[in-house]
């Protein structure tokens, strides 16, 4: 019977190097600084930007809200289009 190795799964066969080993190399590295630097005059960044600003949810305000859903209370399709409209209005500002 072979000796089995539980770190060596497939006897050196079709093994992928991890890539968490793995370092960036010099050109890689430089890119993610530039994408870094860019990110705030890029539209996803202003975007993503914009939502970490956005103050955290209210645990209460979800479970009341969670209860109406259940209970049948929560008129959904309009709450939903005021907050596109508010989210839209706040992004395009």
């Amino acid at each position: 019977m072979p000796d089995f190795d539980s770190n060596d799964r497939f006897g050196g066969q079709n093994r992928q190097e991890d890539p968490v080993d793995e370092n960036l190399a010099p050109d890689e590295d430089l890119i993610m600084e530039q994408i870094l630097e860019n990110i705030n005059t890029t539209p996803i960044g202003r975007v993503l930007k914009k939502i970490a600003s956005l103050p955290e949810a209210r645990r209460e305000k979800v479970l009341n809200v969670r209860r109406q859903l259940t209970e049948g209370k929560y008129n959904l399709n309009e709450r939903l289009d005021v907050a596109l409209d508010k989210v839209l209005e706040d992004l395009t500002a």
